[in-house]
Protein backbone atom coordinates (compact mmCIF):
# COMPACT_ATOMS: atom_id res chain seq x y z
CA UNK A 1 0.00 0.00 0.00
CA UNK A 2 1.33 3.38 -1.03
CA UNK A 3 2.58 3.92 2.56
CA UNK A 4 -0.36 2.35 4.64
CA UNK A 5 1.18 0.83 7.63
CA UNK A 6 4.68 1.67 6.42
CA UNK A 7 7.14 -0.08 9.47
CA UNK A 8 6.47 -0.90 13.46
CA UNK A 9 5.92 2.31 14.33
CA UNK A 10 2.90 3.18 12.02
CA UNK A 11 1.39 0.22 12.66
CA UNK A 12 1.66 0.78 16.37
CA UNK A 13 -0.18 4.69 15.95
CA UNK A 14 -1.74 4.71 13.00
CA UNK A 15 -3.32 8.46 13.78
CA UNK A 16 0.55 9.80 13.06
CA UNK A 17 0.68 6.91 9.67
CA UNK A 18 0.92 9.20 6.63
CA UNK A 19 -0.78 7.10 4.07
CA UNK A 20 -0.43 9.18 0.66
CA UNK A 21 1.31 12.97 -0.18
CA UNK A 22 -0.29 14.16 -3.72
CA UNK A 23 0.99 17.62 -5.31
CA UNK A 24 -1.17 18.84 -8.39
CA UNK A 25 -1.73 22.51 -10.23
CA UNK A 26 -5.51 22.91 -9.03
CA UNK A 27 -7.93 21.93 -12.31
CA UNK A 28 -9.91 24.94 -10.93
CA UNK A 29 -7.36 27.64 -11.25
CA UNK A 30 -3.63 27.66 -12.72
CA UNK A 31 -2.53 30.31 -10.23
CA UNK A 32 -3.05 27.55 -7.67
CA UNK A 33 -0.80 24.82 -6.05
CA UNK A 34 -2.72 21.39 -4.11
CA UNK A 35 -0.84 19.84 -1.51
CA UNK A 36 -3.05 17.10 0.00
CA UNK A 37 -1.52 14.99 3.04
CA UNK A 38 -3.89 11.57 4.00
CA UNK A 39 -3.03 9.86 7.36
CA UNK A 40 -4.60 6.97 9.08
CA UNK A 41 -5.48 4.84 7.30
CA UNK A 42 -8.62 1.84 7.83
CA UNK A 43 -9.89 5.45 9.72
CA UNK A 44 -13.16 4.37 11.67
CA UNK A 45 -16.25 7.04 11.54
CA UNK A 46 -15.35 8.50 14.88
CA UNK A 47 -11.27 8.69 14.40
CA UNK A 48 -9.73 12.58 15.02
CA UNK A 49 -6.61 14.08 14.48
CA UNK A 50 -4.39 13.78 17.43
CA UNK A 51 -3.82 16.90 19.36
CA UNK A 52 -0.28 15.48 20.25
CA UNK A 53 1.23 15.81 16.49
CA UNK A 54 1.95 18.42 14.68
CA UNK A 55 1.19 17.43 10.44
CA UNK A 56 3.89 19.18 8.63
CA UNK A 57 4.48 20.27 4.83
CA UNK A 58 7.31 20.98 3.67
CA UNK A 59 8.38 22.98 0.40
CA UNK A 60 11.43 23.73 -1.01
CA UNK A 61 12.05 25.29 -4.40
CA UNK A 62 13.93 23.09 -7.02
CA UNK A 63 15.58 23.17 -9.99
CA UNK A 64 17.29 20.34 -12.39
CA UNK A 65 20.80 20.55 -11.67
CA UNK A 66 23.85 21.66 -14.17
CA UNK A 67 24.54 17.62 -15.43
CA UNK A 68 20.71 17.02 -15.47
CA UNK A 69 20.96 13.70 -13.53
CA UNK A 70 19.90 15.07 -10.05
CA UNK A 71 17.89 17.74 -8.78
CA UNK A 72 19.39 20.81 -7.09
CA UNK A 73 17.30 21.55 -3.34
CA UNK A 74 16.82 25.09 -2.31
CA UNK A 75 18.16 25.52 0.98
CA UNK A 76 14.96 27.95 1.53
CA UNK A 77 12.10 25.86 3.20
CA UNK A 78 8.66 26.59 3.95
CA UNK A 79 6.35 24.80 6.04
CA UNK A 80 2.61 24.74 6.63
CA UNK A 81 2.22 23.22 10.18
CA UNK A 82 -1.40 21.92 11.29
CA UNK A 83 -2.38 20.99 14.91
CA UNK A 84 -5.14 19.70 16.39
CA UNK A 85 -7.64 20.57 19.36
CA UNK A 86 -8.52 17.78 21.54
CA UNK A 87 -12.23 17.00 20.14
CA UNK A 88 -15.37 18.82 21.94
CA UNK A 89 -18.46 16.81 22.35
CA UNK A 90 -20.23 15.68 18.94
CA UNK A 91 -22.36 17.24 16.35
CA UNK A 92 -26.15 16.08 15.77
CA UNK A 93 -24.92 13.56 13.58
CA UNK A 94 -22.73 12.07 16.45
CA UNK A 95 -19.52 12.78 15.08
CA UNK A 96 -16.85 14.05 17.25
CA UNK A 97 -15.88 17.89 16.75
CA UNK A 98 -12.74 18.87 15.93
CA UNK A 99 -10.77 22.86 15.60
CA UNK A 100 -7.57 23.17 13.99
CA UNK A 101 -5.35 25.36 12.76
CA UNK A 102 -2.99 25.96 9.91
CA UNK A 103 0.48 28.09 10.51
CA UNK A 104 1.45 29.09 7.30
CA UNK A 105 5.25 29.98 6.82
CA UNK A 106 5.13 34.17 7.35
CA UNK A 107 3.48 32.86 11.31
CA UNK A 108 -0.23 33.65 9.76
CA UNK A 109 -2.72 30.97 11.34
CA UNK A 110 -5.64 29.67 9.92
CA UNK A 111 -8.07 28.62 11.85
CA UNK A 112 -10.79 25.62 10.44
CA UNK A 113 -13.07 23.40 11.87
CA UNK A 114 -12.68 19.37 11.14
CA UNK A 115 -14.95 17.93 8.34
CA UNK A 116 -16.26 21.36 7.50
CA UNK A 117 -16.80 20.73 3.78
CA UNK A 118 -16.19 24.72 2.93
CA UNK A 119 -12.79 24.59 5.29
CA UNK A 120 -11.28 27.82 5.54
CA UNK A 121 -8.98 30.30 3.68
CA UNK A 122 -7.02 33.51 4.64
CA UNK A 123 -5.18 35.57 1.52
CA UNK A 124 -3.58 33.29 -0.86
CA UNK A 125 -4.33 29.93 1.15
CA UNK A 126 -7.53 27.60 1.41
CA UNK A 127 -7.36 24.63 3.88
CA UNK A 128 -9.57 21.75 4.32
CA UNK A 129 -9.44 18.78 6.56
CA UNK A 130 -11.33 15.84 7.37
CA UNK A 131 -12.43 11.84 6.79
CA UNK A 132 -12.80 11.11 3.04
CA UNK A 133 -12.63 8.32 1.06
CA UNK A 134 -9.11 6.42 0.50
CA UNK A 135 -8.09 7.47 -2.85
CA UNK A 136 -5.23 4.79 -3.29
CA UNK A 137 -5.60 0.93 -4.94
CA UNK A 138 -3.59 -2.05 -4.73
CA UNK A 139 -3.85 -5.50 -4.64
CA UNK A 140 -1.63 -5.84 -1.56
CA UNK A 141 -2.02 -9.62 -1.07
CA UNK A 142 -0.91 -10.29 -4.53
CA UNK A 143 2.12 -7.86 -3.92
CA UNK A 144 3.63 -9.91 -1.17
CA UNK A 145 3.09 -12.57 -2.82
CA UNK A 146 5.09 -11.67 -5.69
CA UNK A 147 7.76 -11.64 -3.22
CA UNK A 148 7.20 -14.50 -1.74
CA UNK A 149 7.23 -16.40 -5.16
CA UNK A 150 9.75 -14.27 -6.95
CA UNK A 151 7.36 -14.44 -9.41
CA UNK A 152 4.64 -11.98 -11.21
CA UNK A 153 1.59 -12.93 -9.26
CA UNK A 154 -0.74 -10.32 -10.05
CA UNK A 155 -4.41 -11.32 -11.68
CA UNK A 156 -6.63 -9.84 -13.98
CA UNK A 157 -8.98 -8.76 -12.01
CA UNK A 158 -7.23 -8.11 -7.89
CA UNK A 159 -8.78 -7.29 -4.93
CA UNK A 160 -8.27 -4.09 -3.39
CA UNK A 161 -8.46 -4.33 0.40
CA UNK A 162 -8.38 -0.60 1.05
CA UNK A 163 -12.14 -0.35 -1.10
CA UNK A 164 -14.46 1.27 0.72
CA UNK A 165 -12.04 2.60 3.59
CA UNK A 166 -11.23 6.14 4.96
CA UNK A 167 -8.38 8.19 5.75
CA UNK A 168 -8.00 12.11 7.30
CA UNK A 169 -6.86 14.40 4.87
CA UNK A 170 -5.15 17.68 4.79
CA UNK A 171 -5.98 19.45 1.74
CA UNK A 172 -4.10 22.50 1.22
CA UNK A 173 -4.85 24.99 -2.13
CA UNK A 174 -2.47 27.89 -2.21
CA UNK A 175 -1.84 30.94 -4.22
CA UNK A 176 2.05 29.54 -5.15
CA UNK A 177 3.25 33.09 -6.54
CA UNK A 178 2.36 35.02 -3.48
CA UNK A 179 2.17 31.78 -0.79
CA UNK A 180 5.37 30.26 -1.68
CA UNK A 181 9.11 31.25 -3.04
CA UNK A 182 10.78 30.54 -5.81
CA UNK A 183 9.63 27.60 -8.35
CA UNK A 184 7.88 27.07 -10.52
CA UNK A 185 9.08 24.24 -9.47
CA UNK A 186 9.03 22.22 -6.23
CA UNK A 187 10.17 19.43 -3.56
CA UNK A 188 7.05 18.08 -1.66
CA UNK A 189 7.53 16.04 1.57
CA UNK A 190 4.78 15.73 4.29
CA UNK A 191 5.44 14.72 7.65
CA UNK A 192 4.35 13.70 11.34
CA UNK A 193 6.16 15.35 14.19
CA UNK A 194 5.14 14.77 18.43
CA UNK A 195 4.56 18.50 19.68
CA UNK A 196 6.42 20.26 21.79
CA UNK A 197 9.56 22.18 22.11
CA UNK A 198 11.48 19.48 20.64
CA UNK A 199 9.67 17.58 18.03
CA UNK A 200 10.47 14.22 17.21
CA UNK A 201 10.04 13.04 13.79
CA UNK A 202 7.70 9.81 13.66
CA UNK A 203 7.01 9.69 9.56
CA UNK A 204 8.04 11.21 6.43
CA UNK A 205 6.83 10.58 2.62
CA UNK A 206 7.30 11.86 -0.23
CA UNK A 207 6.70 9.69 -3.23
CA UNK A 208 4.41 6.72 -3.20
CA UNK A 209 5.71 3.15 -2.59
CA UNK A 210 9.08 4.02 -1.33
CA UNK A 211 9.02 2.18 2.13
CA UNK A 212 6.34 -0.66 1.35
CA UNK A 213 7.09 -1.71 -2.37
CA UNK A 214 11.06 -0.62 -2.81
CA UNK A 215 12.55 -0.72 0.85
CA UNK A 216 10.11 -3.06 2.77
CA UNK A 217 11.20 -6.37 1.48
CA UNK A 218 14.53 -7.97 3.36
CA UNK A 219 14.82 -11.24 1.81
CA UNK A 220 16.85 -9.41 -1.21
CA UNK A 221 18.88 -7.61 0.61
CA UNK A 222 22.81 -9.23 0.98
CA UNK A 223 23.92 -6.59 3.29
CA UNK A 224 20.88 -5.88 5.97
CA UNK A 225 18.84 -9.15 5.05
CA UNK A 226 17.91 -8.80 9.45
CA UNK A 227 17.04 -4.88 9.64
CA UNK A 228 13.78 -3.58 9.27
CA UNK A 229 14.72 -0.77 8.09
CA UNK A 230 11.49 1.43 7.50
CA UNK A 231 11.40 3.28 10.63
CA UNK A 232 14.81 4.25 10.34
CA UNK A 233 14.59 5.84 7.47
CA UNK A 234 10.88 7.70 8.78
CA UNK A 235 13.29 9.53 11.06
CA UNK A 236 15.34 11.17 7.96
CA UNK A 237 15.18 14.62 7.41
CA UNK A 238 14.11 13.79 3.72
CA UNK A 239 16.38 16.69 1.85
CA UNK A 240 19.56 15.75 4.23
CA UNK A 241 19.52 12.07 4.63
CA UNK A 242 22.22 10.78 7.11
CA UNK A 243 25.62 9.81 5.92
CA UNK A 244 25.59 7.01 8.40
CA UNK A 245 22.86 5.25 7.29
CA UNK A 246 22.51 6.08 3.73
CA UNK A 247 24.53 3.15 2.84
CA UNK A 248 21.91 0.77 4.37
CA UNK A 249 19.02 2.19 2.17
CA UNK A 250 21.09 2.42 -0.99
CA UNK A 251 21.69 -1.49 -0.83
CA UNK A 252 18.31 -2.39 0.42
CA UNK A 253 17.15 -0.32 -2.94
CA UNK A 254 20.19 -1.90 -5.20
CA UNK A 255 18.87 -5.33 -3.85
CA UNK A 256 14.75 -4.94 -4.45
CA UNK A 257 15.42 -2.89 -7.60
CA UNK A 258 17.23 -5.13 -9.50
CA UNK A 259 14.40 -8.21 -8.15
CA UNK A 260 12.06 -6.09 -9.83
CA UNK A 261 14.23 -6.16 -13.12
CA UNK A 262 14.54 -9.71 -12.88
CA UNK A 263 10.57 -10.55 -12.51
CA UNK A 264 10.49 -10.96 -16.53
CA UNK A 265 13.50 -12.71 -17.02
CA UNK A 266 15.32 -10.11 -19.02
CA UNK A 267 17.34 -6.64 -17.54
CA UNK A 268 16.69 -3.41 -18.70
CA UNK A 269 17.90 -1.53 -16.02
CA UNK A 270 21.66 -3.04 -15.73
CA UNK A 271 23.36 -2.12 -12.41
CA UNK A 272 26.90 -0.02 -12.81
CA UNK A 273 30.13 -1.21 -11.71
CA UNK A 274 29.19 -0.79 -7.99
CA UNK A 275 26.11 -2.62 -8.46
CA UNK A 276 24.21 0.25 -8.05
CA UNK A 277 20.80 0.71 -10.10
CA UNK A 278 19.57 3.60 -12.62
CA UNK A 279 17.28 4.31 -10.22
CA UNK A 280 18.57 4.19 -6.49
CA UNK A 281 19.75 7.62 -6.33
CA UNK A 282 16.79 9.12 -7.50
CA UNK A 283 14.84 7.22 -5.57
CA UNK A 284 17.09 8.36 -2.61
CA UNK A 285 16.01 11.50 -3.12
CA UNK A 286 12.15 10.76 -1.80
CA UNK A 287 10.28 13.73 -2.58
CA UNK A 288 7.61 14.81 -5.13
CA UNK A 289 8.60 17.20 -7.76
CA UNK A 290 5.78 19.45 -9.48
CA UNK A 291 6.14 22.11 -11.77
CA UNK A 292 3.73 24.64 -10.97
CA UNK A 293 3.94 26.70 -14.30
CA UNK A 294 2.31 23.35 -15.87
CA UNK A 295 -1.04 22.80 -16.84
CA UNK A 296 -3.12 20.11 -14.85
CA UNK A 297 -2.52 16.90 -16.50
CA UNK A 298 -4.05 13.67 -14.66
CA UNK A 299 -1.04 10.86 -15.66
CA UNK A 300 2.43 12.74 -14.79
CA UNK A 301 3.66 11.03 -11.78
CA UNK A 302 7.54 11.12 -12.53
CA UNK A 303 7.44 12.50 -15.50
CA UNK A 304 9.61 15.10 -15.17
CA UNK A 305 12.69 12.44 -13.38
CA UNK A 306 12.19 10.70 -16.64
CA UNK A 307 13.01 13.53 -18.11
CA UNK A 308 15.77 14.10 -16.63
CA UNK A 309 17.03 10.51 -17.00
CA UNK A 310 16.10 10.74 -20.71
CA UNK A 311 18.20 14.28 -20.52
CA UNK A 312 14.81 16.10 -21.98
CA UNK A 313 12.76 18.60 -21.08
CA UNK A 314 9.38 17.73 -19.18
CA UNK A 315 6.38 18.33 -20.32
CA UNK A 316 4.04 17.97 -17.76
CA UNK A 317 3.20 19.10 -14.12
CA UNK A 318 4.89 16.06 -12.77
CA UNK A 319 3.66 15.45 -9.00
CA UNK A 320 0.63 13.38 -8.44
CA UNK A 321 -2.63 13.23 -8.86
CA UNK A 322 -5.54 11.34 -6.70
CA UNK A 323 -6.89 9.52 -9.50
CA UNK A 324 -3.42 8.40 -11.11
CA UNK A 325 -2.90 4.60 -11.14
CA UNK A 326 0.89 4.75 -9.90
CA UNK A 327 0.92 1.31 -9.12
CA UNK A 328 0.61 -0.01 -12.57
CA UNK A 329 3.14 2.92 -13.52
CA UNK A 330 5.79 1.88 -10.78
CA UNK A 331 5.59 -2.07 -11.39
CA UNK A 332 6.06 -1.10 -15.03
CA UNK A 333 8.91 1.05 -14.64
CA UNK A 334 10.72 -1.15 -11.78
CA UNK A 335 10.33 -4.14 -14.10
CA UNK A 336 10.65 -3.60 -17.57
CA UNK A 337 11.46 0.22 -17.73
CA UNK A 338 8.44 0.98 -19.84
CA UNK A 339 10.20 -1.35 -22.41
CA UNK A 340 8.07 -4.08 -22.61
CA UNK A 341 3.49 -4.39 -21.61
CA UNK A 342 2.10 -2.91 -18.47
CA UNK A 343 2.64 -4.81 -15.56
CA UNK A 344 -1.03 -4.58 -13.88
CA UNK A 345 -2.22 -5.50 -10.55
CA UNK A 346 -5.66 -6.01 -11.41
CA UNK A 347 -7.01 -3.12 -9.26
CA UNK A 348 -7.86 -0.19 -11.87
CA UNK A 349 -9.58 2.22 -9.26
CA UNK A 350 -10.69 3.13 -5.96
CA UNK A 351 -14.72 2.71 -4.86
CA UNK A 352 -14.74 6.34 -5.39
CA UNK A 353 -12.96 8.69 -7.70
CA UNK A 354 -11.60 11.97 -6.48
CA UNK A 355 -12.81 15.41 -8.26
CA UNK A 356 -11.90 18.07 -9.77
CA UNK A 357 -13.39 20.54 -7.24
CA UNK A 358 -11.78 21.50 -3.84
CA UNK A 359 -11.45 19.65 -1.56
CA UNK A 360 -10.83 17.27 -4.71
CA UNK A 361 -11.13 13.52 -2.37
CA UNK A 362 -14.30 11.71 -2.47
CA UNK A 363 -16.59 12.07 0.81
CA UNK A 364 -16.22 9.20 3.53
CA UNK A 365 -17.55 5.64 2.69
CA UNK A 366 -20.48 5.15 5.02
CA UNK A 367 -19.34 2.09 7.85
CA UNK A 368 -20.41 -1.39 6.36
CA UNK A 369 -23.05 -2.96 7.87
CA UNK A 370 -21.98 -6.23 9.19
Amino acid sequence: MSDHISGPRAIADPVTDITDVFAFPSPESPRHLVLIMNVFPYAGPSACFSDAVTYRLRVRSVSIALDKRAFAVGAEELSFDCTFDVPAGADSGGQPVQQGRCTMPNGAIVPFRVNDENGAETEGLHVFAGQRSDPFFLDGPMAAQTLATRQLAFKQVGSDRLYGKNVLAIVLTMEWATVLKGGPMFAVVCETLTSGKRPIRLERVGRPEIKNISLGAKIFDPVNRDLEIRDLYNNEDAFNLSEHYVGAYRARLNANLAFYDGLDGKTDWPLDDHGNHPLTELLLADYLVVDASKPFCETSYLEIEQAMLEKREHSTCGGRWLNEDVVDFILTLYVNAGNGPRIRDGVDGPISWSSKVCPYMAPPNRPEVA
